[in-house]
């Protein structure tokens, strides 16, 4: 069975985002040390424009498919870009959006439940990325069996939250934890069922 992987960027008060969703304040702080690690150990993070850019030419290492949010892949298709991860398999849940603007992006309008327990069930030695948001990180939250928590030093007071999910409580293991020269941290929790 595959993992679902939430690998997500937040503040340290646990925002994903600004009340609109934006966290851009955040790019300041993947420097070169970050820089370094997200390209070593979960390369497939980076967009396919991030790569070009980077001269980043790595075989995907954890993750052969992605999932997200109409939010968060609404970011590329107002910079024109319809595959943002173009070496992955890209999902979209959206009841927006009737037709995909890109043949490798499947959209998910029902049932996203269904269609991420298909997915992990399917024969495959890589996971299945959870991009964001909130909301169907919310929606998903009982399938998520790993987090990878990119906290950069900023409070926000007030945003999106990680997710947009009922109160009840949920526990996670600590299985690591990387601190970096600017005050950033990833820590990576497994999911205790």
């Amino acid at each position: 069975m595959r993992k679902l992987t939430y690998f997500i960027a937040c503040t340290i008060d646990g925002f994903i985002g600004d009340p609109k969703g934006d966290a851009t304040s955040m790019y300041q702080f993947v420097d070169a040390e970050f820089l370094e690690f997200l390209t070593g150990e979960y390369p497939e993070t980076v967009s396919a424009q991030g790569r070009e850019m980077l001269g980043i030419d790595a075989e995907n290492q954890r993750f052969d498919t992605v999932v997200q949010g109409l939010g968060s892949y609404r970011i590329a298709l107002d910079m024109g870009i319809t595959s943002p991860y173009g070496h992955l398999r890209e999902l979209v849940a959206t009841r927006s959006l009737a037709e995909s603007p890109d043949a490798n992006v499947e959209l998910i309008a029902d049932d996203l439940v269904g269609r991420v327990r298909e997915l992990k069930a399917e024969d495959s030695p890589l996971d299945i990325w959870l991009c964001g948001g909130s909301t169907i990180a919310g929606e998903l939250i009982e399938e998520i069996d790993e987090l990878v928590i990119k906290t950069y030093p900023q409070v926000y007071g007030s945003g999106m939250p990680m997710f947009g999910a009922d109160f009840e409580p949920r526990d996670f293991e600590l299985n690591d934890l990387r601190v970096f020269g600017n005050g950033a941290f990833v820590r990576t929790y497994t999911r205790k069922r």
